[in-house]
């Protein structure tokens, strides 16, 4: 469960939900719950707010009308480098797009605990998106999650997808 240890991470936590009122995951949950989990999941190992911070709004800049602007006015310049990152450009190249958050340890960590959850909750999803984002986890994420204190989690989840499409 995240835990609001001040008043930066409450504002933060209501601007993100403002931010994606009205968005769904998959099976009809709200979706903010994704960005509070994957702040969650890194909270509970020990990250500082700034991290924190960029996994509440790591999916903004990509799924909502938020600024640049607005989320530095709400945190600072490390996290804002690191939310851009994670922002998938359109059109995207995946190896372009993971080579640099690689380059941002905070970014990578966001990242990391991202697709974590994303696998932990596919079962809501159709066969064709698990298929889908299992075939390309497996060709992109496995490299980049090797050697990282998140391989056991990921390499686990990503062996329960396998396991529903069978």
């Amino acid at each position: 469960m995240f835990q609001i240890t001040d008043s930066r991470l409450k504002d933060a936590l209501d601007f993100a939900s403002d931010k994606h009122a009205g968005q769904l995951r998959w099976g009809g949950i709200p979706f903010i719950t994704h960005p509070v989990a994957v702040a969650a999941y890194l909270q509970e190992r020990g990250y500082n707010d700034n991290t924190l911070l960029t996994a509440l709004f790591h999916d903004l800049l990509e799924d909502t009308d938020t600024t640049q602007d607005e989320i530095l006015k709400r945190s600072d310049r490390e996290v804002l480098d690191a939310v851009i990152l994670l922002t998938k450009p359109k059109p995207y190249d995946m190896a372009d797009y993971l080579g640099g958050i690689d380059r941002n340890a905070m970014a990578k960590d966001v990242k990391c605990a991202d697709r974590i959850h994303n696998l932990r909750t596919t079962a809501d999803s159709s066969q064709a998106f698990r298929k889908k984002y299992y075939d390309e986890s497996v060709r992109w994420y496995v490299p980049f999650f090797k050697d990282t204190r998140f391989e056991s989690d990921f390499l686990e989840a990503l062996d329960r997808l396998e396991r529903m499409l069978k």
